[in-house]
């Protein structure tokens, strides 16, 4: 049976994994198979049901993306996201470069360059930001010391950790931790 692919911009996380799939189905939609940023349906969607989906979507704070260069530069996003938030950093066996040409199979270089003309910022910049937020969502749970997040996250030191925050931040990791209310961006907004 046919199968259609769909891209997603803005999934981020596995409750817009959720929000996506009870969207999908309620356009009378059968997920084959649903990830950050892709969801695969079964059969062929007609383009009012694309239009209808597309606008069901956008109400929950998702789009559609039809073009083939942002469909790869969400992937890149995606597998970033998914490897910073929810995997562990310290036991993956490849760099972000392999990871990345690996799952998309295209060349790293191609993605670095259709990554920072459609961005304006290199994956190298958007990597970190997402683990700096990592950071901060880390330390604001207080349950790990610096240096097990450090490790955590890839780091060599605590020092680089620290000034990387520090760069990216304008505060050390100590003097976030010491905020009433921490600034901390959406992933979806980086």
């Amino acid at each position: 049976m046919a199968t259609t692919d769909l891209f997603i911009k803005n999934m981020v996380c596995p409750r817009c994994i959720k929000v996506v799939t009870n969207t999908i189905a309620a356009q009378q939609l059968s997920i084959k198979e649903i990830q950050l940023g892709k969801a695969i349906v079964d059969g062929t969607v007609s383009g009012q049901q694309l239009q209808q989906l597309s606008v069901a979507l956008q109400q929950e704070g998702f789009l559609l993306i039809d073009d083939r260069k942002q469909q790869l530069v969400a992937g890149i996003k995606s597998i970033i996201v998914q490897a910073v938030h929810h995997s562990e950093l310290d036991e993956m066996k490849e760099n972000f470069s392999s990871l990345l040409a690996g799952k998309l199979q295209k060349d790293y270089h191609y993605l670095s360059n259709l990554f920072s003309e459609t961005e304006g910022t290199t994956i190298e910049q958007y990597i970190i930001q997402q683990k700096i937020e990592r950071v901060k969502e880390l330390l604001a749970y207080n349950e790990l010391s610096l240096s097990e997040i450090s490790y955590k996250l890839g780091y060599s030191s605590v020092a680089h950790l620290s000034a990387q925050f520090k760069k990216v931040t304008g505060l050390t990791p100590s003097k976030f931790k010491q905020l009433k209310a921490p600034e901390r961006i959406s992933l979806d907004k980086i």
